[in-house]
């Protein structure tokens, strides 16, 4: 039998050991428990700056989520994380968003977080392109299945042309300006952060078209995996680190810099992030970019479902970005 001295002894170790969860099968921190985690397929640095802005200062805690976000390529491979289940939500652009809709992938638009329309068509003095209805019969390369796909083809229909009139080359968005500087192809359309890389490549050679017939838009979108407690925590994060944007743009760019890791450069951030329009937004505008694109993708890529207004609504899940902040919510 224990003598009294070594019971108390015993009960002491058992009420410490529950006060401090020391005990084997306590686990975590004291006096609370981590955040849920989140992961988040990201794309465009610059488009997605509130997701970097977020990360960088560590604004997910507060919401009560751990987030991880990996950077894509492309918006069309954060969008192919997302429906493979590698990511519950994605910073996306528009046209990825519309084909997965159209070929009738489970994909939820929660918020349009930026919107771009300053692109270049990028070609050489040698080949005389002075305006985009010389593109008639040349190489153009592109990154298919993104934005710049349809950036192309609204250039080309500036001119009255189709892809038809042109040789489109598939290229990876890093591969245009090597494919510009052997001379594979006439003109090319990348991403922006390629724009300086090009003019360095080709020199006295480079030359590029404007055009702002045609705005981008980084989508928020959510995949099987993710709930709505999860979309609607992620977006109060985003709509602080959106609101830290405008307060100090320029630290705003210093920390989307820092996200980078030695993607970007900081003449590029300094001259392209003033450039985009930040605000999560569900607006009728959208909707009507949406429809018009989902028009084209069908008939250029022969995607099968509706481009009905009504039909891609039912892709559009304004319910977190409602309860984060309704007067963002316009749609009807």
């Amino acid at each position: 039998m224990l003598r009294p001295r070594a019971v108390a002894a015993l009960l002491t170790a058992a009420l410490l050991c529950a006060l401090t969860s020391a005990c084997a099968g306590g686990s975590g921190p004291v006096g609370g428990r981590s955040g849920a985690p989140v992961s988040l397929a990201a794309s465009d640095h610059l488009g997605g700056a509130p997701v970097y802005l977020a990360q960088e200062r560590g604004l997910w805690s507060a919401e009560g989520i751990d987030a991880t976000v990996t950077t894509q390529p492309s918006g069309r491979d954060a969008l192919n994380a997302v429906l493979g289940g590698q990511a519950q939500l994605g910073v996306v652009g528009d046209l990825p968003a519309v084909t997965a809709a159209l070929g009738g992938r489970e994909v939820r638009i929660v918020a349009d977080l930026s919107r771009f329309s300053d692109w270049r068509l990028l070609t050489r003095t040698d080949r005389q392109i002075n305006g985009f209805a010389a593109l008639k019969g040349r190489k153009v390369a592109v990154p298919q299945g993104t934005n710049v796909e349809y950036a192309l083809s609204r250039m080309l229909a500036s001119a009255q042309l189709t892809a038809a009139d042109v040789t489109v080359v598939n290229l990876a968005p890093n591969q245009v300006t090597s494919a510009l500087a052997r001379g594979d192809v006439d003109a090319g359309v990348t991403f922006p952060s390629f724009y300086d890389a090009a003019r360095t490549t080709l020199g006295d050679r480079y030359a590029e078209l404007p055009f702002t017939g045609y705005t981008a838009r980084t989508l928020l979108v959510a995949g099987p995996k993710a709930t709505e407690e999860t979309a609607t925590a992620v977006l109060r994060a985003l709509l602080k680190a959106q609101r830290e944007i405008a307060a100090d743009p320029a630290a705003a760019r210093k920390a989307v810099l820092a996200q980078s890791k030695g993607a970007l450069q900081a003449g590029y951030v300094d001259t392209f992030q003033p450039r985009y329009d930040y605000g999560a937004t569900l607006s009728p505008e959208l909707l009507t970019q949406l429809e018009q694109e989902a028009g084209w993708a069908k008939a250029a890529q022969g995607l099968p479902g509706s481009a009905d207004r009504t039909a891609l609504l039912r892709h559009l899940h304004p319910a977190p970005l409602t309860a984060v902040d309704p007067a963002a919510v316009t749609l009807r």
